[in-house]
C-alpha cells in the first residue's frame, strides 16, 4: 500500500508531533504551579476554604500603628479598609516599605486571619500602588 519512505515520513512526523505535544503539556504544567493570584483580605474572608499548602498574594495597606519589629522579623496587618489580615515576615524588608504605604505579601495562610509570608513585594515609588490593589481599595470604600 504505502511505500517504506511514506511510513518513515509518517513515522517521523508523528514523532515530532508527540514531541512537540509533550514539550507544550510540561511547560504549561509548570507554569500552572508557578502562578500566584492576588487576593484582598475581604476575599480571604469570603473564601469557601483554605488551602495551607498553596502559595497566594495578598494586597493592600499597611495599617497604620501595626508594624512591630523584632531580630530577623516583622509583623504587620495588611487592610482593604474593610478586613484584614495578620502578616508574619522574616527576612529583608525593602526601603519604602512603611505604615499607610501599599504591600503585596507573598505566602501561605496559617487560617483566615493569617498570613505567613515568603516575600514582601514593595519595590515602586511611593506614588504607585499595583493596579489590583488599586481596584480592591476603590471597591471596599
Amino acid at each position: 500500500m504505502y511505500g517504506k519512505k511514506v511510513k518513515l515520513r509518517l513515522l517521523f512526523l508523528s514523532f515530532i508531533f508527540l514531541i512537540i505535544v509533550l514539550s507544550i503539556f510540561l511547560i504549561l504544567k509548570s507554569l500552572e504551579e508557578n502562578v500566584v493570584y492576588f487576593i484582598s483580605p475581604t476575599e480571604i474572608k469570603n473564601l469557601p476554604e483554605i488551602d495551607n499548602s498553596k502559595r497566594i498574594r495578598v494586597g493592600g495597606m499597611v495599617k497604620e500603628q501595626t508594624i512591630k519589629l523584632s531580630q530577623n522579623e516583622v509583623s504587620f496587618v495588611i487592610t482593604d479598609f474593610k478586613n484584614e489580615i495578620n502578616v508574619n515576615y522574616s527576612g529583608a524588608i525593602p526601603n519604602l516599605f512603611s505604615e499607610g504605604k501599599g504591600v503585596v505579601a507573598e505566602g501561605y495562610l496559617s487560617d483566615r486571619s493569617f498570613l505567613k509570608a515568603k516575600k514582601i513585594l514593595a519595590k515602586h515609588d511611593e506614588n504607585y500602588m499595583p493596579p489590583e490593589v488599586k481596584e480592591a481599595l476603590e471597591n471596599n470604600k
